[in-house]
């Protein structure tokens, strides 16, 4: 059966049935459940090409993505992906993942707008000024951004409060005596890394503690990276009696790298790590700042992204989660 004949056995103009198949908003909710209930009793399948070309839409939502050497082993990247695909499966759309090296990454983003080849894109690791987030905006190109940016063109964006995450995770290691505290954080050009850098500082200011420059190493976010950045961190004299770490890949190197040292992890050193970990991996049950819920987070984005497309103004789909303290082994009172 064909879009006509389904349209004309429900006696319904083929625009309202094709509205109803495709989601659009303006027709109504019983509308749309007898159409869908029809299809399916019909055994309608709509033409993937014919659907596009009548909407101008492409029912594909794009992710341009530098790959980085632990991309695939990041089971909470993975699990976001998860609930993107997801949220586009049971709207009978897809998700296209394009890899690409760091240093052709901006003229990808040139290419995809130019040539239409999705209807929208979810913008990753955002920058503290985000380039491709003021080329899309700029163009009016439909996107969400994953994580905030000092852009300042109106644009959608979901993130977690890095600001309040590490603020948790300061005062939980000051409530335990610690004053000689370390961070280990990402490449701070990262937004998230950033902002819970100086967060970080300013917390530990407020307790009229200022962090010792030798405690503070960046550019870490993978397991190599976090190893040597533990590693540098136990030679100092003083050495930190806490740590934090600033994204979980970095996090099971570090953790790697106090085991192998002979470190009793939770009462020589006390420890806690932004997003969670296998325990099979960090050998114990480490304290966390969680970000719960990947899997809903990438179905929000593709909610938002969907929105936006529908009308909403971008300045309306600003989405801020919470993070949480998740207690483990790994924080104990401070020795000295």
């Amino acid at each position: 059966m064909n879009l006509k004949s389904l349209a004309k056995n429900l006696g319904i103009s083929e625009t309202t049935v094709s509205r109803a198949l495709n989601g659009y908003p303006e027709v109504s909710e019983r509308t749309r459940q007898r159409v869908l209930a029809a299809a399916e009793l019909a055994g309608y399948r709509p033409n993937p090409m014919a659907r596009s070309l009548a909407s101008g839409r492409t029912n594909v939502v794009g992710i341009i993505h530098p790959l980085m050497p632990n991309d695939l082993a990041d089971p909470m990247f993975m699990q976001i992906v998860g609930g993107m695909v997801g949220a586009l499966e049971a709207r009978q759309m897809d998700l296209m993942m394009a890899p690409v090296s760091p240093q052709n990454e901006f003229s990808a983003y040139l290419r995809m707008v130019k040539e239409r080849r999705v209807d929208g894109l979810i913008v990753g690791r955002t920058r503290l000024y985000d380039e491709r987030v003021a080329y899309l905006a700029k163009h009016s190109f439909p996107f969400v951004a994953h994580g905030r940016t000092r852009v300042n063109e109106p644009h959608a964006w979901f993130d977690y409060d890095n600001e309040a995450g590490m603020h948790i995770a300061v005062d939980h290691l000051l409530a335990h005596g610690h004053t000689r505290i370390a961070l280990i954080s990402a490449p701070l050009e990262m937004n998230f890394a950033r902002q819970r850098f100086d967060s970080f500082k300013l917390r530990l200011k407020a307790a009229g503690i200022t962090a010792d420059p030798r405690h503070l190493i960046d550019n870490t976010i993978d397991r190599r990276s976090g190893y040597l950045a533990m590693q540098q961190l136990l030679v100092c004299q003083p050495a930190p009696t806490a740590v934090v770490i600033d994204n979980h890949m970095s996090g099971v190197g570090a953790m790697r790298a106090l085991l192998d040292a002979g470190i009793t992890v939770g009462k020589n050193m006390s420890v806690i790590v932004w997003g969670r970990m296998e325990d099979s991996l960090a050998g114990y049950n480490v304290t966390t700042i969680d970000q719960p819920h990947p899997d809903l987070a990438g179905a929000k984005m593709i909610e938002m992204l969907l929105a936006l497309q529908n009308g909403t103004p971008p300045s309306e789909l600003q989405e801020l989660w919470q993070p949480l303290l998740v207690p483990g082994e790994t924080v104990s009172r401070a020795l000295s």
